[in-house]
């Protein structure tokens, strides 16, 4: 089951987020704030709210299941799982005095006394923060690395330590390692102890900050994703960033932000933003106090967790709030500057689509080859619905950047759906009738077995020519339903590793609505419910089987960890009958021929011979589950690693004249592992290893833009084959222009 632990959250605290709209002032007077008052105790609104998801749940949901005493054993082992997948917090004792817990989660919910997972989750706290202290302890005596000792670092497999001494020895293993992954990148030993020491001090200030809506957070998410994997509980605030997800705007004053230290720190500027077009705002600006409105008194949040500092920027459009900044070229005792700054609409253009043109040349012949970069489907439900003409949609963005390409004078188009999760399916319904005429796009099967079609009525297509979709184990819903319709009607090629295989329809439903409460304040949150399976208009079902590509690139390793066969409580794949549909061109008539061309280039692509090879490298690091403790052991094992680095820094520098790592003047010790966690190192590193990331070069891109430069070139030498490869027999001239309005299902169409 796709359960996230309760380490994710901590880790959730401390990254970035996006400043954006919040339900109302917070408390702008409120004193500085560093831990939660223990222990947490429920509150009646949310007993209420876990009550009323059950019967959403027990009544509504797809595959709709009791909340029974067998019902709560399964809640029971994915809330434990959540908490301590690991097995590093509790021991067998603490087994034994949860067991009596175990068939009374679902009496829990049903009578509205969540006193028992939140007796659960304080022991958890406490437990957290006294392993914490126990490594913390460690540290002033230091270790020998000479005996020969291992860590299991894996450990979903293992066992509950049996008793308190042998829960101390994991950690002894554990601190020991953190400290020799500092050593081996020759960071010397009080330097070592500082940085551990504000490690683990930091974690426990986090455990500290977690409070019942963190606690209450994670329970319901263990039920909700126990009754499939893709059902989900989102409290007030999960449920505010999803919405933004979803819209790609937000009112606030467009600022990323990260936790680091005690600090709020400035990630990234919004380009003509609030906070950027102030000119007083910077990256590694450091925020130590907020105030709401024009003479509102300034609090001050040094020591907050991220969210709560969000929620205190957020506001709405054309409201007030001022920062105390420390600005980043100073010190702490630096002076702080004041800066004032109205909300307004920002959007989030990060996950937009986005277009770029690879020229492929081959021999004498080059061709212009369109790239779309789709993260996701995107819509904006509610302002469409409110009639605003400009509202966010990813069709209509797609179709914008299609006309682009076609006027640059591309060849080919690539829909690069790598990692895209999925979102709306009334986007993936309409993206797709960008590249046929009109049809049947997918059929929505519902939990009484009566299925229908969905799909594009606008006639008129934006693009016409060579198409290809770029897939990975990262495609999922909305994304396959995309890619599957594109191979079912023969309009494109698709491309890459088979895709995740997330075959249900979620829908949300707002809990909020049902409440008795005046409040416009929300307070219990949305339940992301599985409510239909999609099937192919062939009539198969990508669940479990994703899409599989026409022309496979090599896999990365992840599919026994990552996609949907790797949930225990998965939905079977089914299939039903196909849909009245007609495919409108056939790819195999040149599918052999262009894998054939594939084949025959990659083997001499020095490129892609070396992602192969850190492919295969990958494997063999990911594959591993212990490590020795041994120094000379590791720093033989370092030696050979930096060997295997060096060797392909050098390889990517032949290729495309970079290291595709960090400068060669950098310390080499930090292009493998530097022992450090993402917030421990300087925010300058970080965005430096992140734009050259970006800017590496994208071998399977470039290879997927190549397969369609070989397609073009062989419709261009074979009429009869462009008749048969082309939509519709090639009639429609890529001078076509469809209609890029939307489907009126899409202001409350489902998401998944």
């Amino acid at each position: 089951m796709k359960f996230r632990p309760l380490l994710a959250l901590l880790l959730a605290i401390t990254t970035t987020c996006v400043c954006a709209q919040s339900a109302a002032d917070l408390g702008a007077g409120q004193k500085n704030r560093k831990a939660s008052v223990w222990p947490l105790v429920p509150s009646t609104t949310e007993a209420e709210a876990a009550q009323l998801s059950a019967r959403f749940l027990t009544r509504f949901h797809y595959d709709a299941q009791p909340l029974d005493d067998a019902m709560s054993a399964r809640i029971f082992k994915a809330y434990l799982k959540m908490l301590d997948g690991e097995k590093v917090f509790f021991t067998q004792a603490d087994m034994a005095t949860f067991a009596p817990l175990e068939t009374k989660l679902d009496d829990a919910i049903w009578n509205q006394d969540l006193s028992a997972p939140f007796t659960i989750f304080n022991l958890y706290l406490h437990r957290a923060v006294d392993r914490m202290t126990f490594a913390r302890g460690l540290l002033a005596k230091g270790f020998d690395f000479n005996a020969d000792e291992s860590y299991t670092f894996d450990r979903k497999d293992a066992t509950w330590a049996k008793d308190k001494a042998e829960l101390d020895d994991l950690w002894r293993k554990r601190t020991m390692n953190d400290w020799l992954r500092l050593k081996l990148a020759g960071k010397p030993d009080d330097e070592i102890r500082k940085t551990l020491t504000k490690r683990y001090t930091g974690y426990i200030e986090r455990v500290k900050q977690l409070d019942s809506e963190d606690a209450f957070q994670t329970f319901m998410t263990a039920y909700a994703e126990t009754t499939d994997p893709h059902t989900d509980y989102l409290g007030p605030r999960a449920a505010e960033n999803f919405d933004i997800a979803m819209k790609l705007s937000l009112e606030g004053i467009g600022a990323v932000l990260q936790a680091r230290d005690d600090y709020t720190q400035i990630r990234e500027l919004v380009p003509g933003a609030p906070a950027m077009k102030s000119g007083k705002i910077h990256v590694g600006d450091r925020i130590v106090g907020i105030g709401q409105g024009a003479e509102g008194p300034v609090t001050d949040v040094i020591g907050w967790r991220l969210d709560d500092v969000v929620n205190q920027i957020r506001g709405k459009k054309d409201t007030t709030v001022r920062l105390e900044i420390l600005p980043a070229d100073t010190g702490l005792d630096g002076k702080h500057v004041f800066v004032t700054l109205v909300r307004k609409k920002v959007s989030i253009e990060e996950q937009a689509a986005k277009k770029k043109i690879v020229e492929i040349k081959d021999g004498d012949v080059t061709r212009k080859i369109g790239v779309i970069e789709l993260p996701t489907f995107y819509s904006d439900f509610g302002a469409r619905s409110e009639g605003d003409k400009n509202f966010k949609s990813a069709t209509r963005d797609v179709a914008k950047l299609l006309g682009e390409l076609k006027t640059a004078g591309v060849q080919g188009v690539v829909m690069d759906l790598r990692n895209n999760g999925g979102g709306s399916l009334a986007e993936a319904n309409a993206m797709t009738g960008l590249f046929i005429d009109t049809g049947p796009v997918v059929q929505v099967r519902d939990a009484k077995g009566h299925a229908e079609a969905q799909g594009d009525d606008d006639p008129g297509m934006a693009w016409s020519g060579p198409l290809a979709v770029l897939v990975n184990r990262g495609t999922a819903s909305a994304s396959e339903i995309f890619a599957a319709a594109i191979q079912d009607y023969g309009r494109g090629l698709i491309i890459g590793e088979p895709t995740f295989g997330k075959g249900t329809v979620q829908n949300l439903v707002d809990l909020d609505r049902f409440s008795r409460s005046e409040s416009d304040k929300p307070q219990y949150g949305e339940l992301k419910m599985t409510i239909a399976e999609f099937f192919r208009i062939n009539g198969g079902s990508t669940q479990l089987k994703g899409v599989t590509p026409d022309i496979a690139f090599p896999k990365n390793g992840d599919e026994k960890d990552f996609g949907e066969s790797t949930y225990d409580n998965a939905l079977e794949w089914t299939h039903i009958p196909p849909a009245q549909y007609q495919p409108i061109a056939d790819m195999k008539a040149y599918l052999p021929k262009l894998e054939q061309m594939h084949d025959a280039r990659v083997v001499k692509s020095p490129g892609w011979q070396l992602m192969l090879d850190e492919l295969a490298q990958y494997k063999i690091m990911r594959g591993k589950k212990s490590i020795s403790l041994n120094l000379a052991t590791r720093e033989a094992e370092r030696k050979q690693q930096d060997a295997i680095q060096a060797s392909f820094r050098a390889r990517h520098k032949a290729i495309d004249g970079t290291t595709n790592l960090l400068d060669e003047e950098d310390d080499v010790s930090s292009r493998l592992d530097d022992g450090l966690n993402p917030n421990e190192r300087s925010l300058k590193s970080e965005l430096k290893q992140e734009k050259e990331a970006k800017e590496a070069k994208d071998v399977q891109l470039d290879e997927s833009a190549h397969v369609l430069f070989d397609a073009v070139g062989l419709i261009k030498a074979d009429p009869k084959l462009a008749a048969e490869v082309l939509p519709y027999g090639g009639k429609f001239s890529l001078n076509t222009v469809a209609s890029t309005s939307l489907p009126a299902s899409a202001a409350s169409a489902p998401v998944h």
